[in-house]
């Protein structure tokens, strides 16, 4: 849910606005120790702290929204942003590290007049939450913020469900309160992570024909609550609903005022394509019957055609088998598998041999035993859009194969 790359930092931040910003708030975080402890939480008066949501933007990676945190000081006139959603495309091998869950992500704060700019140059509106918090609070929070901006601690390793910019923003305003939170039950019928973020892709075919790809089994497993707030708008819809429980059993709002900063002047526009991933692999299943009744007729095999989809099953299942490996936990166990393996690659030459000598090579026995285990898979795992299809097409050319040269 980042969307801040350094590029656009470097571009937009005013850095000597900035630098004078940090160092009044670091300063008076560094000095809280000491100072009187009933002044400090009287200053703290003047302090307010909300959490802002961002809509989504057209970027692959601000498809989801985006979440930080603005910490508002009157009296020092202090008004920054603290953002866990930074990183740099800019970085060695970005996307085979984000893919194999190998990125780092870095807090950063910025001036919130900065952050509001970048995000109506975008049109993408932000709403404010506004948190009721006591004067102690508020000092936790500031003290954790400061903690947490310091160079060792201010990186950490990204993880899209876990622990992204939204979990970040969440924990550190949830953890340093005083009392209980209490989140009224959803009932929006989206239980399972591969649910929750079709929500949000549905509108963007091939980015979510992508992620569906990657997601295993584990992505449509039943979560809870808490994992439903890795979405920015999740967690902002627990959060207006959410009550503050103390000590004595008292209940109050856990956001005290809700404003719009940011608005968005026109809906985001879908992705708009015609060559969508259902429609490809419809036109592949009417290629492969097209071509097996043509041979049926010819008594001749096209084995060419066999080649082209052994080596591009193979080279797919190269990556969904390199996912294995991945350490983000939902991409490790993916029954595509069946389907989508380097095991094409292996046995393309010896089956074409046998193609051209007229016999069956065994590997269609194996292939179409794991194709009927890839369509036994859909009782526990949702497959990216057209993938039935493809393996349907592919069972067809084992069939075929099977059958043509059966008594040979």
């Amino acid at each position: 849910m980042g969307n801040i790359s350094y590029f656009c930092i470097v571009k937009r931040f005013k850095y000597k606005i900035r630098a004078i910003l940090l160092i009044i708030f670091l300063l008076l975080t560094d000095n809280i120790s000491a100072q009187n402890s009933d002044s400090l939480l009287h200053q703290m008066d003047s302090v307010q702290i909300s959490l802002l949501t961002c809509q989504p933007g057209k970027e692959v990676y601000s498809l989801y929204g985006h979440t930080a945190i603005r910490y508002q000081d009157k009296t020092h006139n202090i008004d920054i942003v603290v953002n866990y959603g930074l990183f740099s495309f800019g970085k060695p091998y970005f996307i085979l590290r984000f893919i194999f869950g190998l990125t780092d992500y870095e807090m950063g704060i910025e001036p919130f007049p900065d952050f509001c700019s970048e995000y109506a140059s975008e049109d993408r509106g932000v709403i404010q939450q506004t948190l009721n918090l006591t004067s102690q609070e508020k000092l936790n929070i500031a003290n954790a913020i400061n903690e947490n901006y310091k160079p060792e601690n201010r990186v950490y390793r990204y993880n899209y469900f876990y622990d992204n910019c939204t979990t970040r923003a969440r924990d550190i305003l949830v953890k340093n309160m005083n009392g209980n939170i209490k989140y009224v039950s959803d009932d929006d019928g989206a239980s399972t992570y591969r649910d929750l973020i079709h929500q949000w892709n549905e509108n963007h075919l091939w980015a979510r024909f992508g992620n569906d790809m990657l997601l295993g089994v584990k992505a449509d497993m039943t979560i809870n609550g808490d994992q439903k707030q890795f979405l920015p708008d999740n967690l902002r819809k627990a959060f207006d609903d959410a009550l503050i429980i103390n000590k004595n059993g008292v209940k109050e709002k856990l956001v005290s005022n809700t404003q719009i900063i940011v608005q968005q002047s026109v809906q985001s526009a879908s992705e708009i394509t015609l060559l969508r991933p259902m429609t490809c692999s419809i036109f592949l299943l009417i290629i492969t019957i097209f071509i097996t009744i043509f041979e049926f007729y010819k008594k001749y095999r096209l084995w060419g055609f066999d080649l082209f989809l052994m080596l591009v099953d193979g080279l797919a299942g190269v990556i969904l088998t390199a996912m294995i490996f991945s350490q983000h936990p939902t991409v490790s166990l993916n029954l595509q598998l069946l389907l989508l393996n380097p095991l094409p690659l292996f046995f393309a030459v010896p089956v074409i041999k046998c193609i051209k000598k007229g016999v069956a090579h065994r590997y269609c026995i194996l292939a179409t035993i794991l194709i009927i285990m890839f369509f036994v898979g859909n009782f526990f795992q949702e497959y990216a859009e057209g993938m039935n299809i493809v393996a349907l097409s592919l069972l067809i050319r084992c069939l075929s194969l099977k059958v043509n040269y059966r008594n040979k």
